[in-house]
């Protein structure tokens, strides 16, 4: 399915432009729209969908007037409000009217809060956000079903679960998400970098498969909570001989906590979106880092055949069923034991910490028709009573 949309990028960047829409403007997508308009891309469109058009629009203007002032901007945004993400129709009716190439959802229920400030102090888990963050994306592609819509997709909020959440559903499913595994990447490569003494550090590649449990531990604490994972480094197309333990250790760089993290989560998205344009319009093979990507649980290397217009996981380093294996420990940790057949399931170990550390018993497994109750359950019973402690 994604060939076809591939096919249809290229036919539409031939004949015009291509259309990228935002759903949502917070700060992953303000920070995308300012690396979007960066390029100078007079063959894009983009298009900011959501519901408060007024703010959006005042948004959309200190971006392009800026981008116009380092003589950058060469692409045409256009402010479509009014789009309700709790309305199936609203989301439909938008797409009809544009007919996008590339869809990025970067929309939150609960906006302004970073879930893990409340979560990885107590549980040291992320896997119970999941019912919050496939909430709006799963609106998004019931709404892309109902349009007959065309686009890539690309996800924004806990990828590793939530597509495959979708998928397991029987519905249309994002084709990929952005995120964490991104973030990890660069981590990786500034600290070989510093314990080879290699000045040159972009022409360090990393290749690896984990889940969100590993992308979070391993940026704090530079361990790997006793699950080696799959990694390997090249430096000018030679792998490296590294000590893992060493690296990890050395991968920990110190974050702000506050929206200007979401640099990171827009610069994803971009990565992501700048290889399917390059791949489609020189016939390049582009390889960017995915979590969720086409239905599959956890984070995987993606490739982008520009030349034969297909996408598929990389399995140049790993075997997919390698992959697959690391990905499934690493969920296990953030506390989602499986899904499958429209079900998620929560791990023992994570119901009896949310227990302990918020008074709350969570449902052991939450059915696709069920993700709404469960959503306004963790909103009421864990992150309203955590803020009010704050």
């Amino acid at each position: 399915m994604c060939e076809e949309k591939l096919k249809l990028i290229k036919k539409h960047n031939e004949e015009g432009k291509v259309k990228i829409m935002i759903i949502g403007l917070g700060s992953v997508g303000n920070y995308l729209l300012s690396y979007l308009l960066s390029t100078g891309d007079e063959k894009t469109e983009i298009i900011i969908a959501g519901r408060n058009a007024e703010k959006m629009q005042s948004d959309v203007n200190i971006a392009r007037i800026s981008a116009l002032i380092r003589r950058e901007n060469r692409t045409k945004v256009i402010v479509e409000g009014g789009v309700d993400l709790e309305n199936i129709d609203s989301i439909k009716n938008c797409l009809e009217k544009y007919s996008p190439d590339i869809i990025v959802n970067t929309s939150r229920v609960y906006s302004g809060l970073k879930y893990g400030s409340i979560s990885w102090k107590n549980i040291r888990a992320y896997g119970i956000w999941i019912p919050l963050s496939v909430k709006y994306i799963r609106n998004i592609m019931l709404a892309y079903e109902k349009a007959d819509c065309k686009a890539v997709v690309i996800n924004t909020s806990y990828s590793d679960g939530t597509i495959p959440w979708i998928k397991s559903a029987g519905i249309a499913c994002p084709d990929f998400g952005s995120g964490n595994l991104n973030h990890l990447l660069p981590r990786i490569k500034f600290a070989v970098a510093n314990e080879f003494a290699i000045e040159d550090f972009w022409n360090i590649n990393a290749c690896i498969a984990t889940a969100h449990f590993h992308d979070v531990v391993i940026s704090k604490e530079g361990q790997n909570e006793g699950v080696p994972q799959l990694l390997k480094v090249f430096y000018r197309g030679r792998e490296i001989d590294i000590n893992q333990d060493d690296i990890l250790k050395k991968s920990v760089i110190p974050m702000p906590v506050d929206a200007k993290r979401n640099m990171m989560n827009a610069s994803s998205n971009f990565d992501i979106i700048q290889c399917i344009l390059r791949a489609v319009r020189t016939g390049s093979n582009e390889v960017f880092y995915s979590p969720g990507a086409f239905g599959e649980i956890g984070g995987y290397p993606v490739l982008i055949d520009g030349n034969s217009l297909t996408a598929k996981i990389d399995e140049t380093c790993f075997s997919l069923a390698e992959m697959r294996e690391k990905n499934r420990l690493s969920i296990a940790l953030d506390g989602i034991e499986r899904i499958e057949n429209s079900c998620m399931s929560y791990t023992e170990n994570l119901i009896q910490k949310v227990k302990k550390a918020f008074g709350v018993t969570l449902p052991k497994t939450v059915h696709f028709d069920e993700i709404d109750r469960t959503a306004d359950f963790i909103v009421k019973n864990i992150i309203e009573p955590s803020l009010d402690k704050s």
